[in-house]
């Protein structure tokens, strides 16, 4: 008898915990596991404080680590100690750039070979669209500021980081147009209006910005003429139809306490792991027992014929301050709490009268799933400011 992935009511929000997972834990090279691991528990924590069971969640934690560890790059004494317990760094700091840089490659190297793939098909008539890939990451300072050239120069190298002059102190507004302009461009448009236009100020000193964007089509596409509305459950007990694709296939399937998982294959290697509650109220308790290990795939898995129901659908929330919840899990004197405490030394010269400190992390996303595959989008800006209006 094949398996039956459950209702597709108790799909949705359990899909909606994982992303980034295809993003960033591919791990095929052991100099990015520290940074897929760091990516994988970052994203938990912040699911859990940033969202409820009863409502969509939707995050990209590849893409705030990548704008945080650039930041942590900046960061000395106890606001490094800080940094590195809340985003679960490794000791070596030295490492963890390496692996990051490490990460990034690896992810490239997929795009690289999946175009490959896809070129030598068409040499024979068949058609398979390549997966398209764009990772950007960019400093925009203020002109003139006395940032060191070590931290520059490693973030370039680390992190394909280039640095780009702005003027905050005459013109935030249109510096926060620009940011803008650059995020739309490496994200096809999906991503708008990451830094809202008052978020920046004359003290703004720096704003570091991570882009991604995914389009990534299913290894096997699902039959659009098998999409029929079919229930899904708002909140575990409001009924709703909506359109749901259907398929039958090997895959790889997982059960564990209260949850079900199946791995559904993307674009060579890339695997796109749904884990489901084994009830329909069952999201509370799965978000609960959800670990990095499950989600870097150490489970027991195995191939079973599934009969898999799933919903289409399209998410674009609103931006996300990522302030409150990395506070919240003790990332404090990076915020200069209590004032004073931020150091951020190794980004610029840190003086009583004008030290920098964050001033908030904004992180926005996208995602779009359908019959063809997936399409996904983030990005995250962290900005820092001189104490005054702090």
């Amino acid at each position: 008898m094949p398996n039956r992935l459950l209702r597709p009511a108790r799909a949705l929000a359990a899909f909606l915990l994982i992303m980034g997972r295809f993003q960033s834990s591919l791990g095929a090279e052991a100099a990015a596991e520290p940074a897929a691991a760091a990516v994988n528990a970052l994203g938990i924590d912040l699911l859990k404080k940033t969202s409820t069971p009863d409502a969509n969640a939707l995050l990209s934690p590849y893409s705030i680590q990548s704008a945080l560890a650039m930041a942590y790059a900046g960061a000395e004494g106890f606001t490094h100690q800080e940094m590195a317990k809340v985003l679960h760094y490794p000791k070596d700091e030295a490492a963890l750039h390496q692996s990051f840089a490490a990460l990034r490659k690896t992810l490239e190297e997929v795009m690289r070979r999946s175009a490959e793939s896809s070129e030598r098909e068409r040499q024979y008539s068949a058609t398979n669209d390549p997966l398209v890939l764009t990772i950007a990451n960019r400093l925009f300072g203020q002109s003139g500021y006395g940032f060191r050239q070590s931290f520059l120069g490693l973030l370039n190298d680390s992190y394909a980081a280039p640095f780009q002059p702005m003027d905050f102190k005459k013109e935030p507004a249109l510096a926060a147009r620009q940011i803008n302009a650059w995020v739309e461009t490496q994200t096809r448009q999906r991503i708008r209006n990451l830094v809202a236009e008052d978020a920046l100020n004359e003290l703004t000193r720096l704003v570091l910005v991570n882009a991604i964007c995914l389009k990534a089509p299913w290894a096997e596409p699902f039959e659009t003429s098998a999409t029929k509305p079919a229930p899904f459950y708002v909140k575990g007990s409001q009924r709703v139809d909506v359109p749901t694709m259907n398929k039958r296939h090997e895959l790889p399937f997982a059960q564990g306490d209260g949850f079900v998982a199946v791995s559904l294959p993307l674009s060579h290697p890339l695997q796109f792991q749904i884990f489901l509650p084994a009830k329909r109220n069952g999201i509370a308790q799965l978000e609960k027992q959800l670990s990095p290990d499950m989600l870097a795939g150490k489970i027991k898995w195995e191939r079973r014929d599934v009969t898999l129901s799933l919903p289409r659908f399209k998410l674009e929330p609103p931006v996300l301050s990522l302030s409150a919840a990395l506070q919240a899990l003790g990332m404090k004197t990076a915020f200069d709490i209590p004032p004073g405490s931020a150091n951020f030394d190794r980004i610029a010269p840190r003086r009583p009268d004008d030290y920098l400190a964050i001033s908030d992390v904004f992180h926005k996303t996208f995602l779009n799933l359908d019959e063809k595959g997936i399409e996904a989008a983030a990005a995250t800006a962290g900005s820092a400011s001189a104490p005054a209006l702090r």
